[in-house]
């Protein structure tokens, strides 16, 4: 059926204005850059630059707390993607990832999180660039902190070891030999989203290559990929650890984790716990003038206006909140000094377990 001149119009019409939008939106989508400012697995990228890490003694005991994923002995805490047994093998303490095995993922899910893992590339090198000891440790299964054989063997910078890959190189090239054990420590702090799938804050990590600081609270784009990273997506708390079977014989052992709080818990509102009085300007004088303990510089209690500070040398003076007539807590710090006697011809200055005593030397006219 043949369509109408001014159907056909319309339609070309419409078919240009498409393809015009459909320009701008490629022209704006090639000129956006990476958080980075780099291109995604640019060759050209700058090659951190090399650091001979000192030897480590490896392996390292993991602390009381602890979880251990791998101990060299078995894969109980491990699966496969599918969740059936996990395929690589166990030899000598070590696991040894297997060619088409697959990702290997830890059996419980984790959040923030403390990891060290040891791992070794093959002792005879294989291949070049990516194709040299490849694999990965991924955070909650999406995070990805590249392994590779990195010792003399270009790439592109955001794919060597201890890249967060495809988004930023290590500050440092501080990869070891073929076939030595490497060290990595690790610290996570998820991304927190809100109920409605909003990010709040995105994932950050800090990383130690060898003992040496790699990545110092790095900031991550979004999940790591090849090609193209991929925006964050709302995702469950605590999601299971991953390593990367990328065809290549890669080596780990001594797996363990701690667990870190998600957040400091606040403390008691000490203003609304703690008694307090209120003293008249004449009250608070009595208290004025300078102390001394025993050999150390003199310290002076002054009032300005209706408040009285403590003013130790080389410190910034500290806020005295009355608490009775010879009582006086300090405004942020969980001490207080007392004063024994009517006549104040001395201060007791208590601070956490220890109680020290000043004799007054002298009085000072207040403000």
């Amino acid at each position: 059926m043949q369509i109408p001149d001014c159907h056909a119009k319309k339609s070309l019409r419409s078919g240009s204005v498409l393809w015009l939008l459909f320009l701008a939106v490629g022209q704006a989508v090639a000129n956006a850059q990476t958080p980075s400012g780099w291109l995604i697995h640019d060759i050209n990228r700058p090659q951190p630059p090399i650091v001979k890490p000192a030897r480590q003694a490896l392996p390292v005991p993991p602390p009381s707390d602890a979880l251990v994923l791998f101990d060299g002995t078995d894969l109980k805490n491990w699966r496969s993607v599918e969740g059936t047994a996990a395929r690589w093998v166990v030899r000598d303490g070590y696991m040894e990832s297997v060619p088409d095995s697959g990702k290997l993922v830890s059996a419980d899910g984790f959040g923030d999180v403390q990891l060290h893992v040891e791992w070794a590339a093959p002792a005879t090198p294989f291949g070049t660039g990516q194709q040299r000891g490849n694999s990965g440790v991924f955070l909650m299964g999406k995070y990805e902190l590249q392994v590779l054989d990195s010792f003399e063997n270009k790439t592109y910078p955001d794919g060597q070891a201890a890249a967060i890959y495809g988004q930023y190189p290590p500050l440092v090239n501080a990869c070891l030999p073929p076939g030595e054990w490497q060290s990595y420590d690790i610290v996570f702090r998820r991304p927190r989203f809100d109920h409605a799938g909003n990010l709040l804050s995105p994932a950050r990590i800090t990383v130690i290559h060898n003992g040496i600081v790699v990545h110092d609270d790095r900031e991550l784009w979004g999940p790591t990929s090849w090609l193209q990273n991929h925006p964050y997506e709302s995702h469950a708390d605590r999601l299971p650890l991953a390593l990367q079977d990328h065809g290549n014989p890669v080596r780990y052992r001594n797996i363990w984790l701690r667990e870190l709080p998600e957040a400091d818990k606040p403390g008691p509102a000490s203003e609304a716990t703690r008694p307090y009085v209120s003293l008249p300007p004449e009250k608070l004088d009595k208290f004025v003038g300078t102390f001394q303990f025993d050999d150390d510089p003199p310290m002076k209690v002054e009032r300005i206006g209706n408040v009285l500070w403590l003013q130790i040398q080389g410190r910034q003076p500290l806020e005295l909140v009355p608490a009775s007539e010879g009582k006086f807590f300090f405004r942020w710090t969980a001490g207080h000094l007392l004063f024994p006697s009517e006549q104040v011809n001395s201060l007791e200055f208590h601070l956490g377990d220890r109680t020290d005593k000043a004799e007054r030397i002298s009085r000072i006219d207040s403000e």
